[in-house]
């Protein structure tokens, strides 16, 4: 197990690509789980096969990058409403 806080924090976008690639071989050619906390939602979308996301200590969505991206209470948490 790798756990990762926050390492995107103060990368530039091609710092964070390397990132993303280091990641991914880390993962593919060793196995090992990769626990990602991270706020960069880009990021996470691109290294993850399983997201869980949390507001305010709670989680509100779970599943493949795809059907979190698209969840309602992740865009309302990340993005807000126009209430």
């Amino acid at each position: 197990l790798i756990l990762l806080d926050e390492p995107a924090a103060g990368l530039n976008e091609r710092e964070k690509l390397d990132l993303v690639h280091l990641i991914r071989r880390i993962r593919d050619e060793t196995g090992v789980t990769v626990l990602l906390i991270e706020h960069d939602m880009g990021l996470v979308m691109q290294v993850s096969e399983k997201i869980v996301v949390f507001d305010y200590g709670q989680k509100i969505a779970d599943g493949r990058p795809e059907a979190v991206r698209t969840d309602p209470r992740v865009i309302e948490a990340y993005l807000g409403t126009e209430e």
